[in-house]
């Protein structure tokens, strides 16, 4: 169903490791840093997903102080967040299946580690067995 080898070959030369755990909340240059790079990453996951700019939306959230806020790539087909979780870094990408980018609902949450982002080819793979997934 998905090439998967195509995928890891469309995605580019990995990122220098991000590090995605050191809190972002209360400290606005680290937030600034922490959207900058994760924008910069589901960039380049929609472009290994072979998604034009068209097909789906990008949006960050920076919210209040207390918290890191999110960064969402919304594609018809899924629907993926970042934030750093309270849950632990672990669970920092949501990633859940959409019926359209007007469903905010959508399927079951999975969850990926934020540490994926540094790894487009790894990141496409799992975002692509969720949408396998889709009912």
């Amino acid at each position: 169903m998905f090439d998967f080898p195509a995928i890891a070959q469309s995605a580019q030369k990995p990122f220098k490791p991000y590090d995605w755990n050191t809190p972002v909340h209360y400290d606005e240059d680290r937030k600034r840093s922490f959207h900058r790079a994760a924008t910069q990453r589901l960039k380049a996951l929609a472009k290994a997903c072979g998604w034009d700019k068209p097909a789906f939306d990008l949006r960050s959230n920076k919210a209040g102080i207390a918290v890191s806020g999110e960064i969402i790539l919304h594609h018809d087909a899924v629907y993926i967040s970042v934030s750093q979780s309270r849950m632990g870094s672990e669970t920092g990408i949501l990633i859940r299946t959409c019926k359209s980018r007007k469903d905010y609902v959508g399927g079951t949450n999975n969850f990926a580690p934020l540490r994926l982002l540094d790894d487009t080819a790894a990141l496409a793979q799992r975002v692509m067995q969720v949408i396998a997934t889709r009912r």
